[in-house]
């Protein structure tokens, strides 16, 4: 939506409290033919050690004198700043669209997530990048009964380290019991992933009030440990996708009226998976099953069709591992791009 976008590239994200950003936009005969957010994240940078200014939000017509124009741009403004690398496409932090789509462009997008046309990648290929990583997008069709395995599976984990399942009635109940906790797990979980950089105070606080106030209890899944302590947690929704789409960037006049409607009275026919974390010294343990042991029922009972995971990078076996009861099929694969200046 354009007011999340114009709220993300203004100083009124939290991210700005240890990044800077510039946008740049080419224009041609006094047309728009071209976008990039040039970024610098100190906090990324100084963790792994690196000196890189990431681009995001990039489109351009298919034309590489646009294309090179913008990456210039965004060069020229690193290296003003100390900068000796250049990657992309990343936004502030994991929680913004990251990657250039390279497979699966006949498939329907996410909400976490941007669409690209087959030559942007030749044409970051022609400006001299290099692959630096690849994210995967994992579709699963919703089975018609949860799997016996699963089931096993997950009563001997609750069995075995005394952890379990808690459940909230409103959304709201969530965030105040959990709320601050749930971005602790995430900032735990995904420390050790390629670019991550740890969630503020102010940004968790903001992160809270943006995703906890809307998502539907029944898929949220908590996991406790034996004293109560949060240790994993899984938001999943029904898709926006196609409700996004038709709101087409804009809430008013009718935009709000196609994302109240897959909310509340008619949803999609699938599940997006927008994240899922467990505290690292209780991942391999099996406790990821829970999830699904979890929340399989209400895919099944809500007639959901298939589901599709968010991005993950495709040597993580470990989140990997988690979809192996449900026939996983990669669909769409992502690139981050790098290059020295």
């Amino acid at each position: 939506m354009y007011v999340d976008l114009a709220k993300t590239l203004s100083d009124k994200n939290a991210a700005t409290e240890f990044s800077e950003f510039q946008p740049f936009i080419a224009i041609r005969d006094g047309k728009v033919v071209g976008r990039v957010v040039a970024i610098i994240n100190r906090k990324a940078n100084e963790v792994w050690n690196v000196k890189a200014v990431r681009f995001g939000w990039v489109d351009f017509i298919d034309d590489l004198e646009v294309s090179q124009r913008l990456i210039d741009a965004v060069t020229a403004w690193g290296k003003e700043r100390g900068m000796t690398e250049i990657q992309g496409p990343l936004g502030f932090t994991d929680m913004d669209p990251e990657g250039l789509l390279i497979e699966g462009f006949d498939q329907l997008g996410t909400m976490a997530t941007a669409y690209h046309y087959p030559y942007y990648k030749k044409h970051f290929e022609t400006m001299g990048f290099e692959k630096d990583t690849d994210w995967i997008e994992v579709r699963m069709d919703v089975p018609k009964e949860v799997p016996e395995r699963l089931i096993k599976v997950s009563e001997m984990v609750m069995d075995r380290y005394g952890v379990g399942i808690r459940k909230f009635k409103k959304a709201t109940q969530i965030r105040d019991t959990f709320g601050q906790d749930i971005f602790h797990v995430i900032n735990e979980a995904f420390k050790p992933l390629f670019g991550y950089s740890e969630l503020s105070k102010k940004q968790i606080e903001q992160y809270v009030a943006l995703y906890l106030n809307f998502v539907d209890p029944k898929l949220v899944s908590t996991i406790v440990d034996k004293d109560g302590k949060l240790i994993g947690v899984g938001i999943v929704l029904a898709s926006l996708a196609e409700a996004l789409q038709k709101a087409k960037g804009k809430l008013f006049p009718f935009g709000w009226f196609h994302l109240l409607k897959a909310l509340k009275w008619k949803h999609a026919d699938h599940i997006e998976m927008m994240l899922i974390a467990v505290l690292p010294e209780w991942q391999r343990k099996g406790v990821n099953a829970l999830f699904f042991y979890d929340l399989l029922p209400y895919f099944i009972s809500g007639g959901y069709k298939w589901v599709e995971t968010n991005v993950e990078l495709e040597n993580n076996t470990k989140v990997q591992s988690q979809w192996q009861f449900f026939n996983p099929k990669i669909h769409k694969r992502r690139r981050c791009f790098k290059k020295m200046i």
